[in-house]
């Protein structure tokens, strides 16, 4: 896990993981011999491996992780991108959107899942220029109904379940997961000896115990392990390093579900409709958005 990815990539050419996701490759014309690879090794190798061995998809700069994280209407919203991806364009946000959009129609049945652009506002004057010229393609493609684009949603909108989908840069997306994984520590820390301290709060427990055992059930990070690495020519799903049976289960049956609704074909079709357009065409005036100042 310490390996740095140079290493991973160059020197360990016969590692599990590369081997794993070798037999994910279609070589010479030849199919290949796996539908989808799972791993729960380091995530910036498991990267650059997969991007050297699949290589991305027509249309797709950089690949994206993608999960859900638990909200209150009891689904998930998908975020991406989740840590491969610090600096981003707006150009490779679309990107995301697009993917994004894909995963959750394939694995959900949603065929136009709403899709919000992470800010610190809903106003489209608000935000950095990459963040802005992005709602600019995000709100083209959605003119073009290319996309189903909400609009600007804030980090509280990821839990509330506000859109289907939240599209944000890696260093933004990783953050919002480990405060996902911290509050789901937390409440497991509460049970398990946070009210054991005196008579009162012991009561307080016994009164609260059902609701909160629901609760760490819904935020339970093992129940959303697994998350795509979208963008590459071949499916890769990555699990948590610390996952135990259940969690890993969860990895495995996200990766079946992506292999069984052909995930892979629904992305390439959704990139050939929307993103040479979006690239090429104006951006929609501000005056179509809800969110228009």
């Amino acid at each position: 896990m310490d390996d740095p990815v140079e290493v991973a990539l160059r020197r360990k050419r016969d590692s599990s993981m590369r081997v794993a996701i070798q037999q994910v490759k279609s070589a010479q014309g030849q199919p290949s011999t796996a539908d989808a690879c799972v791993s729960a090794g380091n995530t910036g190798a498991l990267m650059a491996v997969a991007r050297y061995l699949l290589k991305t998809t027509e249309g797709i700069d950089r690949p994206a992780i993608a999960s859900g994280l638990p909200n209150r209407s009891g689904g998930v919203t998908t975020v991406l991108d989740l840590g491969a991806n610090v600096d981003c364009t707006a150009e490779h946000l679309l990107q995301f959107a697009v993917m994004g959009s894909a995963l959750v129609s394939a694995v959900s049945g949603k065929e136009q899942p709403s899709i919000g652009l992470l800010n610190i506002g809903e106003e489209v004057i608000k935000g950095s220029e990459v963040i802005k010229r992005a709602g600019e393609l995000l709100r083209a493609a959605g003119a073009r109904q290319e996309l189903n684009f909400y609009g600007n949603v804030e980090g509280n909108d990821i839990f509330l379940g506000t859109t289907d989908i939240v599209v944000c840069d890696g260093f933004v997306g990783n953050v919002a997961l480990k405060t996902a994984e911290g509050v789901a520590s937390m409440i497991s820390g509460l049970l398990r000896d946070g009210f054991s301290r005196n008579p009162i709060t012991k009561l307080g427990a016994l009164l609260s115990m059902s609701v909160l055992k629901h609760l760490k059930s819904r935020v339970d990070p093992r129940r959303h392990n697994g998350a795509a690495l979208l963008g590459l020519r071949g499916l890769v799903f990555k699990s948590h390093g610390g996952a135990d049976a259940f969690a890993f289960e969860q990895a495995l049956n996200r990766a079946y579900d992506a292999a069984r609704n052909r995930l892979l074909d629904r992305v390439h079709d959704r990139i050939l409709a929307a993103l040479p357009a979006a690239h090429a065409a104006d951006p929609a005036p501000a005056e179509n958005s809800r969110h228009a100042a």
